[in-house]
């Protein structure tokens, strides 16, 4: 293998002006979080348990981090845990709330667009002997409240979990409604709000909640779990005395003050750059519907995520989208099939009914600016119109 250092530059285009617009997959790191992170390393590399000079001073600084947390999100610091990352932490949500209610039940109730970390828990838990109730949502991707009402009151319920908002169309869902269903019937809910931590407030209601910090402006590495008082939950993982017991190993202590500076740091100006946003992506919203022939924007257009915005090309190929506008400089996501490892359609896209080829995502954060989204703007009409054209539309 040769020295990476070497590597040449990745081909594309004129990208002097690349515009990053995938911050729903993970945001640029936060000046905050630089800022902790190389601080953290000179001081926060000792082992937090031990009892010497530099591991106490490692555990004030993990305490001072598990206490930003707990302000920010309006709980008890012993609530707060922290994971390896959003994966983990989901995994150790959903099977440990199930787990510390086996004698309730065995019946995960989930909506149908969760994120695949849920939905990979969920197929573990049906193989193990559970089972899983899907609750469908509709054409804007908002969840059943009817039919969620109904799912988790029935007999044998062990745990809900509930994206906060959409991952791949930014549909905010009504969690504090889905919350008060489950506290009538008695259900824990677990709240997926990996998108909206730092973005927008979380209603109260839930028992667990699981977040990522690379979603926000932190570094990868870093994940959040928080069980409330009274939850009934069982760690999935083999017994560690690390984090109260509820993940093992030993904490990645930079990460996690890195984490923990850049949500205290969104948080403070989410109100602002949700503004700034939301128009920026109104703005694309109505320009991509106006400039582009046979072209549908999903999601819901008012209760939705402020950075983020999905549309649908007919007649267009996912994946020659996303090379195109890559070669172009704009770095974008999608759910279409073609560029999915698993080669099938998005879930999310597929449950709610709507086109799931030829779409792209579009997330932006703190770095991303007017002329970046009004060159985007600018230049995707031909781009679909030549793409087209190859295939003879």
């Amino acid at each position: 293998m040769g020295d990476p250092r070497q590597a040449g530059p990745i081909d594309q285009g004129e990208n002097v002006h690349g515009a990053y617009f995938d911050a729903a997959t993970a945001t640029p790191l936060h000046p905050a979080a630089r800022e902790a992170l190389l601080g953290a390393l000179d001081d926060g590399w000792a082992d937090p348990g031990k009892l010497y000079t530099q591991a106490r001073r490692a555990r004030l600084l993990l305490d001072a981090a598990r206490d930003t947390f707990a302000q920010v999100l309006g709980v008890r610091p012993d609530e707060v845990t922290f994971t390896g990352s959003g994966t983990t932490a989901v995994h150790a949500a959903v099977l440990g709330g199930l787990a510390g209610r086996r004698r309730a039940g065995a019946t995960l109730v989930r909506s149908a667009i969760e994120h695949s970390a849920v939905l990979h828990a969920g197929e573990r838990h049906v193989r193990s002997g559970g089972a899983e109730t899907e609750v469908p949502v509709d054409r804007l991707g908002r969840i059943d409240l009817d039919a969620w009402a109904r799912a988790v009151s029935a007999p044998g319920v062990a745990l809900a979990s509930l994206i906060s908002a959409s991952h791949e169309v930014g549909t905010v869902q009504p969690v504090a409604a889905a919350a008060a269903a489950c506290r009538d019937s008695g259900v824990p809910l677990h709240v997926d709000a990996a998108q909206s931590l730092g973005r927008l407030p979380v209603p109260d209601g839930w028992s667990l909640l699981t977040g990522s910090a690379r979603k926000w402006g932190g570094p990868p590495g870093a994940g959040l779990l928080v069980v409330r008082k009274g939850t009934r939950w069982v760690s999935p993982y083999p017994a560690d005395d690390r984090e109260s017991g509820r993940f093992p190993g030993a904490p990645d202590l930079p990460a996690i003050l890195a984490a923990a500076a850049s949500l205290h740091a969104v948080h403070e100006t989410a109100a602002q750059e949700g503004k700034r946003l939301s128009e920026l992506v109104d703005r694309v919203r109505a320009t991509v519907a106006a400039t582009v022939p046979d072209v549908e924007i999903v999601g819901d257009p008012v209760d939705r995520l402020p950075h983020l915005v999905t549309f649908s090309c007919l007649y267009v190929d996912g994946e020659a989208l996303l090379t195109a506008l890559d070669r172009r400089g704009f770095a974008v996501s999608s759910g279409s099939a073609c560029t999915s490892s698993t080669l099938q359609p998005s879930h999310v896209l597929a449950a709610m009914g709507v086109l799931t080829h030829g779409n792209i995502r579009l997330s932006l954060h703190r770095d991303s600016t007017a002329e970046q989204v009004d060159r985007f703007l600018a230049e995707l009409p031909g781009i679909v119109a030549a793409l087209r054209a190859e295939v003879g539309m």
